[in-house]
């Protein structure tokens, strides 16, 4: 069960963290692998994620995701950047959760696993500020986009101490953001 199943919850979550927001996922990975919390070991061809170089480089392209996000119009820039970056980061954070495994596997597993999760989620993201910027003049993205801040730490952090919870609040976020969906489509309409 542990070769299979819990990596691939764990890259499921870290995944749909990526959808949200691009590094966010990463860079968590990165700092567990480094502090060695949760138990996280990045081996082989993943073990750069926890090297200072990469932790720098995550961290600070963490902070540019999440103040560019905060900016009206900005906001739009990085969510069009984020279809193809999402679903790359969802597929690097995917293989390497099953970074134990050769990296043929770890990487197919990714991109089957991550790459497909991240995009899902943040169409439903992309969705969600389209409706926000229509029914607000978009004064209200700022603060969508702190709730999906906590979002991606609170799903990434999720993923890495308790995988096994992953697919029950995935369940419970799309429920949710499909009641948000028809509510706000009735509220336009």
């Amino acid at each position: 069960m542990e070769v299979w199943v819990l990596p691939a919850l764990l890259g499921l979550g870290l995944a749909a963290s990526a959808g949200l927001k691009t590094f966010v996922p990463l860079l968590v990975m990165a700092v567990a692998a480094r502090l060695h919390l949760f138990g996280v070991e990045l081996s082989g061809a993943f073990a750069w994620l926890g090297s200072t170089g990469a932790l720098v480089a995550l961290s600070i392209a963490t902070i540019v995701e999440l103040a560019a996000d905060k900016i009206p119009v900005v906001d739009h820039a990085v969510s069009l950047a984020g279809t193809i970056l999402r679903p790359a980061a969802g597929a690097l954070a995917a293989a390497a959760a099953f970074s134990h495994l050769d990296p043929t596997t770890a990487a197919l597993a990714g991109l089957i696993l991550g790459a497909p999760t991240a995009l899902a989620v943040h169409s439903a993201q992309a969705t969600t500020r389209v409706a926000s910027t229509a029914t607000t003049g978009g004064l209200a993205n700022p603060i969508v986009s702190i709730v999906e801040d906590i979002g991606a730490f609170g799903g990434a952090i999720l993923a890495l101490a308790v995988p096994i919870l992953v697919p029950v609040v995935l369940l419970a976020a799309a429920v949710l953001a499909w009641r948000f969906w028809r509510r706000t489509r009735r509220s336009i309409a």
